[in-house]
């Protein structure tokens, strides 16, 4: 055996994952169904540059209303 061999430490958290990925199988594909819902989505590069350009610039304090003249 190896002296400087050292188990890999496993915090509770990971443990407790690990748990039940192995208890509820398909949990990980039902996981990414659900992002695929919501965050993979194709990005329309043309409305994003349109949305960039017509974006209005921030008062340096946002709170304090424009004087008047």
């Amino acid at each position: 055996m190896n002296i400087f061999y050292r188990p890999q430490y496993q915090s509770d958290a990971t443990l407790f994952i690990n748990q039940l990925k192995d208890k509820t199988p398909g949990m990980e594909d039902r996981q990414r169904e659900g992002r695929a819902l919501l965050w993979d989505k194709p990005i329309n590069r043309e409305a994003q540059s349109e949305f960039k350009a017509a974006r209005v610039a921030q008062q340096p304090y946002v709170y304090q209303t424009a004087a008047k003249e």
